[in-house]
């Protein structure tokens, strides 16, 4: 199976003691943050923003690492907490993505 991938490793956050629900809203805050810098750099709060394209583009990757460490996060609650054997769910996800026409295989 080839695919054009991209590997970020993130880290079980060892100062903490998330539970599914904590981690999920998180994960809810972080995805809303990321929505709001978006917004707010395309215009729609109002604010005038006087950035380049880069720094936009930096702003933007932040906040998206505060998500996928979230969700990460959540992957080592769902491990540690309920057993959840991710790289059998990553295979089942990308099964899903090949169906749906989303991903193509060479």
């Amino acid at each position: 199976m080839k695919m054009n991938t991209k590997t970020i490793s993130l880290p079980r956050l060892n100062n903490l003691h998330p539970s599914l629900e904590s981690t999920a809203l998180k994960l809810m805050e972080e995805a809303g943050e990321l929505g709001a810098t978006i917004g707010k750099f395309r215009g729609l709060s109002g604010e005038k923003v006087e950035m380049d394209k880069h720094q936009v583009a930096e702003a933007i990757s932040a906040e998206l690492l505060d998500v996928a460490q979230t969700a990460v996060t959540m992957m080592f609650v769902l491990e540690e907490q309920f057993q959840i054997d991710v790289d059998q769910v990553l295979t089942r996800h990308v099964e899903k993505l090949v169906q749906k026409g989303y991903l193509k295989l060479d």
